[in-house]
């Protein structure tokens, strides 16, 4: 890979037209950036978190989680410049995205020659569109307390004895706390593999760190399997 190839801007498409997704995919691709693609929100958000990204251009109304609800949980973690892509004149959808953290809003149908220059204007608006983390390196939730740098969690004062990868998995859960968190996910932002029915990899990591909470002294009830959905962290 040549050195202007690594040093060009990384784009997420979060695009659930397929056609769509392909055509801008191929003309970013054209005009020199490093393009990835999601189809819907658990799976954008999911790369968001696991890739390092300049820009992400973000549809309203993905499937699973809508690209609102993408954008809420990304503020959370980081500041990376979003581009909503909203309906035709559709105003709310672009007083909703701004409400809610996004760089830029355009409306469909639009050309690629507004949609690039667009993307330009943003990328030198957030000095060459740096992803830049917002994520602390401590958080506490309750008398639980997580410190991202030693990958140390404790409650009340007595260490739970996480390995890296359950203390990665609690921070995602405590930082969503109250939001469920579907296991396809969780596969992808922590475990860094696709999701598989077959796979008990998360749910036997799952099961030991509700144990080792429970034997801290944390109520059992507090980290919540959702059947068919994934998990909570109250």
């Amino acid at each position: 890979m040549s050195a202007l190839s690594r040093n060009a801007p990384r784009i997420l498409i979060a695009q659930h037209d397929p056609l769509l997704r392909e055509q801008l995919a191929g003309r970013l691709a054209s005009c020199g950036y490093r393009v990835l693609q999601s189809q819907q929100g658990d799976e954008a958000l999911a790369s968001a978190l696991c890739h390092r990204l300049d820009l992400i251009l973000l549809e309203t109304q993905l499937p699973q989680i809508n690209g609102f609800d993408v954008l809420k949980r990304l503020r959370k973690t980081c500041q990376t410049p979003v581009m909503m892509l909203t309906a035709t004149d559709a105003e709310d959808e672009r007083i909703a995205g701004y409400k809610q953290g996004a760089d830029d809003c355009l409306s469909r149908p639009f050309s690629f020659t507004e949609l690039h220059l667009r993307i330009e204007a943003l990328l030198r608006r957030t000095g060459g569109g740096l992803d830049r983390r917002a994520e602390p390196l401590t958080f506490c939730v309750g008398e639980l307390q997580l410190d991202r740098l030693t990958l140390h969690a404790s409650f009340q004062g007595r260490s739970l004895g996480l390995t890296p990868i359950q203390f990665q998995l609690l921070w995602v859960l405590a930082l969503h706390q109250r939001e469920p968190l579907s296991k396809p996910y969780l596969y992808r932002a922590v475990l860094e593999k696709e999701f598989s029915r077959d796979d008990r990899s998360l749910d036997m990591h799952m099961s030991r760190i509700r144990r080792k909470l429970m034997g801290a002294g944390v109520a059992a009830d507090r980290l919540k399997t959702l059947h068919g959905k994934g998990y909570c962290l109250l």
